[in-house]
């Protein structure tokens, strides 16, 4: 291998002469990509799927209180235990079910010009709860607040198809950019001779939908929720070059 210095306005490149390489192929490798010629035009353009969620995701957990630690967290994990067999007895898998946190903290009392003073201890145990079927969240949520669940938050609703569906609105962005593109090219008089550039933005999912309500009577009508439906979107960007045709 042979390495020749070139000297290019202020600055030496260095250029790498493969042996066995033609001068003629070692000219087309090395030929930089033609400059723009043309106008350039800056294209934006949305592709957005919509889908209805089959899948929800919620946090449900027990607090308790008690003078001592101990109490605290027994009676916490009584509470718990509960709560887990109704979520098994409504089908809930354990795969679906996950600890998110277990935490003992103490409770103080601040009186005026004075040292807190302890008054007690918080136990608490959070789960994250993946449910299937949507039509079965309002009953879960009742059944979770009638055997002790007293913090619910949730649920988020998700589609499980999601990624499939970025792909869907990726094909649709680019169908639009290249419309768009196109557009103003034939108002312009012009064509539209190459792309030079194209970057993606795929819009985050859905922030969860807050949900507090706590229901006791059995007789009571089970917790409506309405899915709704949820926008996959994604926006490209990007830079195409117009010229006259040749």
């Amino acid at each position: 291998m042979l390495h020749v210095i070139g000297r290019t306005a202020s600055r030496l490149v260095p250029i790498v002469l493969i042996a066995g390489l033609s001068s003629t192929a070692l000219a087309q490798a090395l030929e930089p990509a033609p400059p723009t010629m043309g106008t350039r035009l800056e294209v934006q353009a949305r592709g957005v799927v919509r889908g209805v969620p089959d899948r929800a995701m919620m946090s449900a957990g027990v607090v308790t209180q008690a003078p001592d630690a101990q109490t605290a967290l027994r009676q916490n994990a009584e509470q718990m235990a509960r709560v887990l067999a109704a979520l098994r007895a409504a089908g809930i898998a354990d795969k679906d079910i996950r600890t998110q946190s277990i935490a003992v903290t103490p409770q103080y009392r601040y009186p005026a010009n004075e040292a807190p003073v302890l008054t007690g201890y918080q136990a608490n145990n959070s789960l994250a709860i993946s449910i299937a079927e949507i039509a079965r969240v309002g009953g879960v949520i009742d059944v979770l607040v009638k055997q002790g669940a007293n913090e619910i938050s949730g649920p988020q609703f998700v589609l499980s198809q999601r990624p499939m569906m970025e792909d869907q609105a990726r094909q649709e962005a680019v169908r639009q950019f290249q419309a768009r593109a196109a557009l103003y090219a034939k108002a312009l008089g012009l064509h539209v001779r190459r792309i030079l550039s194209l970057s993606e933005v795929v819009e985050a999912a859905g922030s969860p939908m807050p949900f507090l309500m706590a229901r006791t009577a059995a007789t009571e009508p089970k917790t409506p929720l309405l899915a709704g439906q949820e926008d996959v979107a994604v926006t490209v960007s990007g830079v195409v070059e117009l010229g006259t045709k040749p």
